[in-house]
């Protein structure tokens, strides 16, 4: 069970636990700032137009590349 929910994955990605949790933390991160440049679009339409989709797409371009057929939890 342990290595199911700590190492199987990483190992999957060739990564350590260390490896991986900076990478999902450096993603979230960039998700937080899209998101608060959203929220600002939101509520000013003329600012940040294209920052969420931008965001996206980018993150979409360096995360396919590296996807394994992981079962989820």
């Amino acid at each position: 069970m342990f290595a199911r929910l700590f190492v199987d994955h990483p190992r999957a990605v060739n990564e350590s636990y260390f490896e991986h949790m900076g990478a999902a933390f450096g993603v979230a991160g960039r998700l937080a700032v899209a998101a608060a440049k959203c929220i600002v679009h939101g509520l000013v339409p003329g600012l940040c137009k294209t920052a969420g989709s931008d965001a996206i797409l980018k993150l979409h371009g360096e995360i396919s590349p590296r996807r394994f057929d992981q079962p989820t939890l």
